[in-house]
């Protein structure tokens, strides 16, 4: 691949631009004034006055929805509660993502299962286009019952995965070691319910049962903590000043919380994986698991 090299005094223009344009913005509005719907027609719909949001998948397509806005760190909150009953083949997706053959995402994604099998939270990592770095955890509670909150904190040191406010996973910055960090590329928020029944339910091994098509996912308070990049922004909440996120990390509380975690609740982490990388683990598994 041909890289071009931009001046420096190209790129240090560039970088001012961004931080014109940075706001940090406390949204937690309607879902009218926050997203927009990509993908789904009439199976996406916004309810209670833009208060509440559900997506459908039946045999002939998912939904999804987007945010209007363009964030470069923060912190994410939305409630979901997921496809009740035989929910195999089905992923519902709740992410950070930027665009283009290098881009960078963070990931839930909410691997559905047969009648009395519990869910997989699926948790990855890209950066400049690189994924696989893969954790999973069944959860302790019964994600369809009732609304739970799932966070993804995102600053320059690190991104934290929490549910109900509880850690379940640390992605620190090793870029030191030369392991790629999300840190330049502004992201939207995503979310979609879509089948994927070739590999999401126990490797592909149990389908999506359309004669209980359609099934629905629901999300509701949505909040976004977060730089907000574009000319457009505008400082939206007298909260603006609240920052906790950009330096967050986990206190001895949140260590021995996400301890808890992954050793009752983690069912795969691609750092324990030596079949995989048989020529050894990648360097930040190397590391010290937490901050």
């Amino acid at each position: 691949m041909k890289t071009i090299m931009e001046p420096s005094n190209s790129k240090l223009c560039t970088v001012a631009l961004i931080i014109s344009v940075l706001v940090v913005a406390s949204s937690a509005g309607s879902f009218y004034d926050d997203m927009d719907i990509t993908f789904g027609g009439e199976r996406a719909k916004i309810l209670n006055g833009g208060q509440d949001l559900s997506l459908s998948l039946d045999q002939y397509s998912g939904s999804g929805f987007q945010s209007k806005h363009e964030y470069l760190f923060g912190r994410f909150d939305m409630q979901l509660k997921l496809v009740p009953g035989n929910s195999a083949g089905t992923v519902t997706t709740f992410y950070l993502s930027s665009q283009g053959a290098g881009h960078d995402e963070i990931d839930f994604e909410f691997l559905g299962n047969s009648t009395g099998n519990p869910y997989t939270i699926h948790t990855n990592v890209y950066s400049q286009g690189k994924g696989e770095k893969e954790q999973q955890f069944h959860l302790w509670f019964d994600p369809t019952a009732a609304f739970h909150t799932y966070t993804i904190v995102w600053n320059s040191q690190r991104i934290i995965f929490l549910i109900d406010n509880i850690p379940v996973r640390v992605f620190n910055n090793n870029a030191a070691s030369g392991v790629p960090f999300p840190k330049t590329q502004p992201m939207r928020v995503y979310a979609s319910l879509w089948n994927a029944d070739d590999w999401a339910t126990q490797g592909g091994r149990v389908k999506t049962d359309w004669t209980k098509a359609p099934f629905t996912a629901s999300y509701r308070k949505f909040n976004a903590n977060a730089n907000r990049v574009g000319p457009n922004s505008v400082s939206t909440s007298s909260e603006n000043d609240n920052k906790a996120w950009s330096t967050q990390g986990l206190d001895a509380a949140g260590r021995n919380r996400i301890r808890w975690v992954q050793n009752k609740h983690m069912v795969y982490n691609y750092c324990n994986d030596r079949q995989r990388f048989p020529n050894g683990l990648p360097a930040e598994c190397m590391r010290s698991k937490f901050l």
